[in-house]
């Protein structure tokens, strides 16, 4: 009786949950700003984006600069790169040590070295990737869309039961949980096309399942309910019509993909143990493996995280050679693993795989040169213990990229950085509006999308200035 109150609860709260989002979204229908898209010949149908969430050292990954070995006693400011630099598959292109699998496929991509993040005032892990999924600098007077979205709302479903974005590894129970929330979301496009979240990659298949210990004619029951709750909510309570349809289209959609054989995708107990095995590095390799099955089957957008959770992962404030060396084995085999795959499948040619983390990190500079912000660690002036050699502090003024698939070219090099400290962009810096239209590009969405919202046109990226790197393509 117990179980049946906590779950009857838990739907109740899920229910209300999804009526708040609704309520906090705009109250009048979508328009479209655009009078008549430009027809764009499309490179890509899909993306993947690899999350390395915490700030990913660019002197540490794909960016080395001169190895400087552990010494007791050491200064800190002689501490530049804690690993020695590893040969790639493109000669002159070297990366650090750990990343030798990556390094084997740098043939298939591009890299871009001289990515700066933004000047957000106080750094904060959650501003800045709320800046690079969306585009846009929080905090804005709407609810801002996420990057998948935009593209789930342009392009429409490649298969109709298939959600068509996806996001994998993120807990919302850890630290700053609220703000990662924030960005993950449609906005104002409406809830069909928010994410559709999967926790823990190897319990994909519950996702698409009722609760444990309902049956599919109590679901079917209590989806008829859920969806009259919906439509019967008075104009403007719960958003407009037009959001209380699109949620209405998302709950048809989760039923239909309940029903249908396509929902084998997200059950990882259906790969070859062979080929599970080479991904299988934990729960970022995992939900590499998981976003190839939903990319096969039909999937637009997938996200694949390493998990944003305060001083853990690639938040490297202390012990960071030594949490580098086991960030670096969850990440390099399945990454190079999942290209191999898409090539193999003949997918990567339609298929825009993304690395990319919210900034960089550097031993003694927060921030960017010339910039004055709070200092956020304290760092020795000299290391008398292995929990201080690595990356401590933030930095935003040269950051790595990597870009496979959708057209990107094969074996090139974009952009490059200081040799010395700071290790900032010297050439060609690249910016996230150029990220996105980009990626808009590749995937044939015009640069001048918008909508109508509060009586102005809101586009893709902000005031609809952003340009494609053009670069980027064969």
């Amino acid at each position: 009786m117990q179980h049946q109150l906590e779950r009857r609860n838990f739907l109740k709260k899920m229910q209300l949950a999804s009526l708040a989002a609704m309520g906090s979204t705009l109250s009048f229908p979508l328009l479209s700003g655009c009078k008549e898209k430009e027809v764009i010949d499309r490179k890509a149908d899909h993306v993947i984006l690899l999350w390395m969430a915490g700030g990913m050292c660019h002197t540490e990954t794909f960016d080395p600069k001169k190895y400087t070995p552990f010494e007791k006693g050491m200064e800190s400011k002689s501490v530049i790169s804690t690993f020695p630099s590893v040969s790639t598959a493109i000669d002159g292109i070297n990366f650090s040590e750990g990343l030798e699998g990556i390094g084997s496929i740098m043939d298939r991509g591009t890299l871009l070295r001289s990515y700066r993040a933004a000047d957000l005032g106080h750094i904060l892990h959650t501003r800045h990737q709320y800046h690079w999924h969306t585009c846009y600098e929080p905090p804005q007077s709407v609810q801002v869309p996420h990057i998948g979205a935009w593209i789930a709302k342009e392009m429409g479903p490649v298969n109709p039961v298939m959600p068509p974005f996806i996001d994998i590894g993120q807990r919302f129970t850890v630290g700053e949980g609220e703000e990662l929330k924030a960005f993950h979301s449609a906005g104002f496009l409406g809830t069909e096309y928010g994410p559709f979240i999967i926790p823990d990659p190897r319990r994909g298949l519950e996702s698409v399942r009722p609760p444990h210990g309902m049956t599919i004619k109590r679901f079917e029951r209590r989806q008829q309910l859920y969806q009259e709750l919906v439509k019967n909510s008075p104009m403007g309570e719960h958003g407009s019509d037009y959001q209380q349809e699109s949620l209405v289209r998302s709950m048809e959609r989760a039923y239909a993909l309940l029903k249908s054989p396509d929902a084998s995708a997200f059950d990882l107990n259906a790969e070859p143990s062979k080929s599970f095995d080479r991904y299988n590095t934990g729960r970022f390799g995992q939900g590499c493996l998981l976003a190839r099955r939903l990319v096969e089957n039909g999937a637009r957008f997938v996200s694949v995280t390493t998990e944003y959770e305060p001083f853990l992962g690639w938040d490297t404030h202390e012990n960071g050679h030594i949490r580098l060396k086991k960030m670096k084995k969850e990440i390099d085999a399945p990454i190079h693993q999942l290209i191999v795959d898409l090539d193999e499948r003949g997918l990567l040619d339609r298929t825009i795989v993304i690395l990319a983390s919210e900034f960089s990190r550097d031993m003694l500079m927060e921030g960017r040169p010339g910039l004055t912000v709070k200092d956020q660690v304290t760092v020795p002036d000299y290391v008398e213990d292995l929990k201080n050699y690595g990356m401590h502090r933030h930095f935003t003024d040269g950051c790595s990229i990597l870009m496979w698939g959708g057209g990107i070219r094969r074996g090139h090099i974009i952009g490059e950085t200081a040799d010395e400290r700071p290790f900032s962009a010297t050439t060609e810096p690249i910016y996230i509006d150029q990220i996105h239209q980009s990626v808009y590009h590749a995937l044939g969405i015009p640069e001048e999308t918008n909508y109508i919202i509060e009586g102005r046109p809101f586009y893709t990226t902000p005031d609809g200035l952003g340009k494609p790197l053009m670069e980027l393509f064969s």
